[in-house]
């Protein structure tokens, strides 16, 4: 009875750890087919990320493809223009080798050149130095300059007076002089026409009177007397007249001197000085 109360109870506790166990199975399949769902739901969408993130991947590399492509077009253009380019450069190159000589030639004279440059450099400071001292002695030139022109400024002023007291005094000279040659000239025609009248008039008395040849040359003797008093008068005129002449001539050409000294131009006058010829010339 005991055996078969406890295979009974075996057989109950079985069963029920048997429904129990088929009860955990089927929560533990439903909890896994759960956790399938959600692993499949998560892995659906894990994939559809990973397949959009790849598909956006693949678009953005295909444009970068396209795009490296017209990148590669045009590099090959830029390096075929920078071909051309280059060629050109090469000629140039082979242009300026000749002045890039010319140009190191001159870079090595002037390093020479900049090794006198201290040497230069120094005499540009005495070069400074003695300018200073110059210009010292400028501004002493020009003060003394200044001083010379005031002094000429007064010399000027003096020298127009003297020229217009000189003028003044030619000016009076000469018409003194105008003056008296003029009397002498007149004089001296009027001894010649008295001359040549009492001339006539003794050819006349003579002539009317009929003289013997004794009276006669007693006559033409007192005449020749009288003429030669007469001609003697004319001459001490004549050399008056020269001196006169002489003298006037003698002051316009020490005018004109003084004029020249003075740089003063003869033009300057406003008349032209009448020079008289002296008489017998």
């Amino acid at each position: 009875e005991m055996e078969a109360k406890y295979t009974r109870k075996m057989q109950a506790l079985r069963e029920e750890l048997d429904l129990r166990r088929k009860t955990e199975i089927h929560e533990l399949e439903e909890r896994k087919n759960t956790q399938i769902s959600e692993l499949m739901g998560n892995h659906e969408g894990a994939f559809g990320a990973i397949k959009n993130y790849y598909n956006d991947i693949t678009a953005k590399n295909l444009t970068l493809i396209n795009l490296l492509k017209e990148q590669v077009e045009e590099l090959k253009k830029k390096e075929a223009v920078l071909e051309k380019e280059k060629a050109d450069v090469l000629r140039e190159n082979k242009g300026l080798a000749e002045p890039l000589q010319e140009a190191q030639e001159l870079v090595a004279e002037l390093q020479k050149k900049l090794v006198h440059y201290h040497r230069d450099k120094e005499a540009l400071m005495n070069s400074k130095a003695h300018l200073k001292i110059a210009q010292k002695e400028l501004k002493d030139l020009q003060w003394e300059h200044e001083v010379l022109e005031q002094r000429f400024s007064q010399v000027q002023e003096e020298r127009d007076d003297l020229y217009q007291n000189f003028t003044r005094a030619i000016n009076e000279v000469q018409q003194k002089t105008g003056f008296k040659n003029l009397l002498l000239e007149r004089k001296l025609h009027g001894l010649l026409t008295l001359l040549e009248q009492k001339e006539v008039e003794l050819s006349e008395v003579l002539a009317a009177s009929n003289l013997d040849p004794s009276a006669l040359s007693l006559v033409s003797h007192s005449l020749e007397d009288v003429l030669s008093s007469k001609n003697a008068t004319i001459q001490d005129l004549q050399i008056q007249l020269a001196r006169v002449c002489k003298a006037h001539n003698d002051m316009l050409q020490t005018f004109e001197a003084k004029l020249t000294a003075f740089g003063i131009p003869l033009d300057n006058l406003g008349f032209q000085p009448l020079s008289f010829p002296i008489p017998g010339q």
